[in-house]
């Protein structure tokens, strides 16, 4: 039986594992809708935009090492795909887009949604498929989805409105995808000068990435056997644990003393599987061996000693038994001693006890934390809400954490979680969301009403883009409410406005009986969390000129306080409430 250039395309996803289709119908995408309708392997998940479709798929490939896929249709349906998908790039997804074109003869008469798509998506995209006739199919579909998924990447099909239902002649170039993974590992010269450098190092730190994820075993147990601490990125949180043994937590912005010092204080620092941006928190003068299976990521963010290009697991395998056993030093035991003070100060910043209202935020992170399934899913939004994240949740078992910690992007919580949820509707899924990032994504609530989806939304609610304040003050700027500030619903009638469930909480005594009522309920659920909006966020180590910055701001906001400026007292009231301790 002969096949249209849309079920053909079928034929390939399917080949490969994929079921959902998230996205936004119309004009050229209708046969498309058309076939999935059709097949039974195929499930057409419709969004309210097609930027969270992209963030959807992104989630689907995260959490099941497979193909994500989404779909916009011609002109703006397309460009709405951008930002979930740049999101994707940066995370390192594997996303198959699916996008409309106008018909052929229009191209290059400026018709109605006429885009050079191409153009628009080269910066996201590592391949790029524009299917201009049915001739094309399958072959140009395998090459791209081949590409998604053997490299990780974000891959694009375009399909005009005129190609899309027309049959295809010939299933000559029809084949297997191969989903098969190779090892990489380094020489043996280099794995030698390794072990020189780890056998010459008196004060040795491993720093671990997301490219530790199938390689925890032999991280810990390299580590154990030198004697060394495990400091490792955001990313790497749903990884490592104060449970496992020799791990101090995170280092940068919203790291934890312990890993600060860990990685600034080393003599060797051995980076795994990492591509961690900010140099500040990076030594120098000092020899680190960095190993990484791409080697466009070595050396880039500081001075690397030796550079193994490798596969984390594949990489620590050769080199363990070349390695001789440490014993664990002073410099481990002391982190450890920093890593336990930090914890029991995570410990009182997140006590029930603390009544104050507005509440602190860290109370309702820690107490899901504590009430959460062992493998739930949390979709984590930018913004201060990743900062409670960090400090006062575990990710220990089989938890995962995903979100758009590299690109960045406000607005991320709610459709990542919708994602997660498509994945597996059985699995405890919940999104950590700012009233700022909430309201940029929060109609597509009612797509996890409509698929009966009981995720569980937390907003922090407390009206400003508070992460952004904090930035304006570090750099010397008097807040600016009207720039910062927030008029929010209830969100609690929101979601029972959707056809879920909700509650806002305002004092502490609510907390844990909110948190219950959301895991217990069989719809979606949102708790609106009435927290401080002058909650501080503390980095680590604070430098003289953060400092400084700081100060002047409060100088500035003072003098503006004094003009009649009323909402300074305010926030000043605020900040004062929230940081005594």
């Amino acid at each position: 039986m002969s096949q249209n250039v849309a079920e053909s395309l079928l034929e390939v996803l399917a080949s490969v594992g994929a079921r959902d289709i998230f996205g936004v119908t119309g004009d050229a995408l209708n046969p498309l809708v058309e076939s999935i309708r059709t097949d039974d392997r195929f499930r057409w998940i419709g969004v309210r935009h097609e930027e969270h479709a992209g963030y959807a798929a992104f989630a689907q490939s995260e959490l099941t090492g497979g193909i994500g896929v989404c779909a916009g249709t011609t002109g703006p349906g397309a460009l709405h795909l951008i930002n979930g998908l740049y999101n994707a790039k940066k995370e390192g997804g594997a996303v198959v887009a699916i996008t409309g074109q106008v018909p052929r003869s229009e191209r290059g008469s400026d018709f109605h949604k006429e885009i050079d798509l191409s153009k628009m998506f080269d910066d996201i995209c590592g391949y790029q498929a524009q299917i201009e006739t049915a001739a094309q199919m399958p072959r140009m579909v395998e090459i791209a989805v081949q590409k998604a998924l053997a490299e990780r990447m974000v891959v694009r099909i375009e399909i005009p409105s005129d190609v899309i239902g027309a049959k295809v002649p010939s299933q000559h170039f029809k084949r297997p995808i191969v989903d098969s993974t190779s090892t990489l590992v380094p020489e043996e010269a280099a794995l030698k000068r390794a072990a020189e450098l780890i056998a010459a190092g008196k004060r040795i730190t491993f720093f671990c990435g997301i490219g530790c994820r199938n390689a925890k075993s032999e991280v810990l147990a390299l580590a154990k056997k030198i004697g060394a601490p495990v400091v490792h990125t955001l990313r790497a949180k749903d990884i490592f644990d104060y449970d496992d043994p020799g791990v101090i937590g995170m280092t940068g912005l919203i790291g934890n003393p312990g890993g600060f010092h860990a990685v600034l204080d080393c003599d060797l620092l051995i980076m795994l599987g990492t591509d961690f941006p900010y140099d500040e928190f990076l030594p120098g003068g000092i020899e680190i061996i960095q190993v990484d299976h791409k080697v466009d990521h070595i050396g880039r963010r500081a001075p690397v000693t030796l550079g193994l290009v490798g596969g984390v697991k594949e990489t620590l395998q050769a080199l363990d038994p070349m390695v001789e056993p440490k014993e664990a030093t002073k410099f481990r035991h002391q982190l450890g001693h920093l890593r336990d003070k930090w914890m029991k100060q995570m410990d009182g910043q997140a006590s029930l006890s603390r009544t104050d209202e507005p509440l602190h935020p860290q109370l309702f992170a820690r107490a899901i934390s504590d009430r959460a399934d062992e493998d739930a899913v949390f979709a984590v939004d930018v913004g201060e809400c990743t900062v409670w994240l960090a400090r006062q949740m575990r990710m220990r078992g089989g938890r995962r954490m995903i979100g758009s910690f590299n690109h960045g992007s406000l607005g991320a919580g709610l459709p990542v979680a919708l994602g997660a949820a498509a994945t597996d509707p059985t699995r405890q899924i919940w999104a950590l969301c700012g009233d700022g990032g909430f309201g940029m994504s929060m109609n597509d609530f009612v797509t996890a009403v409509r698929f009966n989806w009981p995720l569980k939304v937390i907003v922090f609610n407390n009206s400003e883009f508070s992460f952004v304040k904090m930035e304006m003050e570090v750099a010397g700027l008097p807040t600016f409410p009207a720039a910062t500030g927030l008029l929010n619903p209830n969100f609690a009638d929101y979601a029972r406005a959707c056809g879920g469930e909700g509650v806002r909480v305002e004092h502490a005594s609510d907390i844990l009986p909110a948190i219950d009522q959301a895991i217990a309920s069989d719809k979606p659920f949102i708790i609106d969390a009435i927290v401080s909006p002058g909650e501080l966020s503390m980095p680590p180590h604070i430098t003289v000129q953060e400092a400084y910055g700081f100060g002047i701001s409060k100088v500035k906001e003072a003098l503006l306080g004094l003009k009649g400026d009323h909402d300074i007292w305010r926030q000043w009231r605020d900040e004062f409430r929230a940081n005594v301790f």
